[in-house]
């Protein structure tokens, strides 16, 4: 069974993606512009528990405190590279121009587009004058579509191999650890990623919700 957001407007996801998202991936995928999907991930150094069946009740070494590593990625549709900006606390509207400016320094042989949420850092006016300058185009996904976001998936990966069942002693091997896998995603995991990371989205046009 799957969870689908309560506030979800399954006819306006499905109007955006065949409408606007299918389209641009036809576009980038023939070599007409860049895409990306942004999205920022928030790693909290807490305990990631698998599950064991045990007789006796058994117990395992946690991190304490809630120390943050907190990474803002563009997901280029085409080639799968991962672009980040990274900060050892929360992403805001300058850490989202400060990707918009590595983007266009490295990808403005073509015209750039980014889909992206419409968490408040990003959808403000400081991040939209930056596009403009920087001749990026950006578009807002409807409200409540992380199933639209192709980015989302890469941070499920990223937590399932550097998280789920992992002891880290100290913040300094937790975050390299996951800095340690995104800069592998083109490498070692780059045949995983490759069938992950496919540019088909998930529709609730016919889904069957239960009550």
């Amino acid at each position: 069974m799957k969870q689908i957001p309560v506030k979800t407007d399954i006819e306006a996801q499905e109007t955006f993606k065949t409408e606007v998202l299918e389209p641009l991936v036809e576009q980038a995928q023939a070599g007409k512009l860049s895409l990306f999907f942004v999205d920022a991930a928030h790693f909290v150094m807490l305990p990631f528990l698998g599950y064991l069946y045990s007789l006796t009740v058994r117990f395992i070494k946690a991190a304490s405190g809630r120390q943050r590593f907190s990474v803002l990625g563009a997901l280029n549709v085409v080639t799968k590279e991962v672009v980040t900006i990274t900060d050892h606390g929360y992403i805001n509207a300058v850490s989202v121009c400060a990707l918009l400016q590595k983007l266009h320094a490295q990808f403005r042989q073509l015209p750039i587009v980014v889909i992206l949420d419409n968490a408040r850092y990003q959808r403000c006016a400081l991040v939209e004058e930056t596009a403009r300058q920087l001749e990026i185009q950006l578009i807002f996904l409807p409200p409540y579509s992380p199933n639209l976001n192709l980015i989302e998936r890469l941070w499920k990966f990223v937590k399932k191999k550097t998280l789920y069942n992992q002891y880290y002693a100290g913040y300094e091997q937790f975050h390299k650890a996951i800095s340690n896998c995104l800069e592998q995603t083109g490498t070692t995991y780059k045949q995983d990623l490759d069938t992950l990371l496919v540019a088909k989205f998930q529709s609730f046009k016919n889904a069957i919700i239960q009550p």
